[in-house]
């Protein structure tokens, strides 16, 4: 199976502080791999580096090409980046944020089908009748959701996603995340930050979980999200049950009865 990114030795240090050190992941076409792990964990800052958007030691590869090494726009045809904040100073339409994902296509024979790409990505993420209302009006959810659009009318084999079921609904949030496994079943190789464990168990192929800036578990949800594990890394402990329908883990928090009630 190709893999699609290799990152190697990554370390980021910001303002004296070590965020990751010694990060070694691959991540293959046709695979969802989730980043979890805690608050601070070093998560993002992974996801920022192999997108090329944070200075790092080490070495990360996308489709074979070292970052930093071909054009800017070469890259934005490869990789596409959905972070966690995503604001729009001004008052464009829905169609006209999505639109901007199409920019590294400009000049090309595939700005052509900058139409259908569009109309296309905003069906997938239900705002198709959103198109012409401006991004700002739009609800939390919503704007997340067209932000999301605007990734993937980008059309790249490699999607980076940083929480993107943070704003959402229930539905919303395995809407997405169906879209995201579509794209990997379709060729592409999806990163996703996520928080909630459930979901990553449910969508990934592979987990990768992070601690103090390492990776201390890379492997099948079943394989990294264990009890014990989880326990450990997120300091409250959990029951792991199978989902009954799918059989892919469900980490449920313990709780007392007076946690509940109060």
């Amino acid at each position: 199976m190709t893999r699609s990114v290799v990152a190697s030795g990554v370390g980021v240090v910001i303002g004296g502080r070590p965020l990751l050190a010694d990060v070694d992941l691959t991540v293959r076409a046709g695979e969802v791999l989730a980043l979890v792990g805690p608050n601070g964990a070093g998560k993002s800052t992974l996801l920022r580096a192999i997108a090329g958007d944070v200075a790092h030691t080490g070495t990360v590869a996308i489709e074979g090409v070292p970052a930093g090494t071909e054009p800017l726009v070469a890259t934005a045809r490869r990789r596409a980046v959905l972070e966690q904040d995503t604001a729009v100073a001004f008052g464009f339409r829905v169609g006209e944020v999505v639109r901007m994902g199409r920019a590294p296509w400009r000049g090309t024979p595939l700005a052509d089908d900058d139409d259908t790409v569009v109309a296309r990505v905003l069906d997938q993420v239900e705002l198709a009748d959103r198109i012409d209302q401006t991004f700002p009006s739009l609800s939390g959810g919503e704007r997340a959701r067209a932000s999301f659009a605007r990734v993937l009318a980008q059309s790249t084999p490699v999607l980076l996603l940083d929480e993107p079921t943070a704003a959402l609904d229930l539905r919303h949030q395995e809407a997405v995340l169906a879209v995201a496994r579509a794209h990997a079943q379709a060729g592409g190789a999806v990163v996703v930050v996520l928080h909630d464990l459930s979901l990553a168990g449910a969508y990934a192929d592979r987990v990768a979980m992070l601690a103090g800036g390492r990776i201390v578990a890379v492997g099948t949800p079943t394989d990294v999200l264990t009890a014990d594990r989880i326990g450990a890394v997120y300091r409250h402990p959990v029951t792991v049950v199978p989902d009954p329908n799918t059989g892919t883990p469900v980490v449920v928090p313990s709780r007392t009865p007076q946690e509940v009630s109060s």
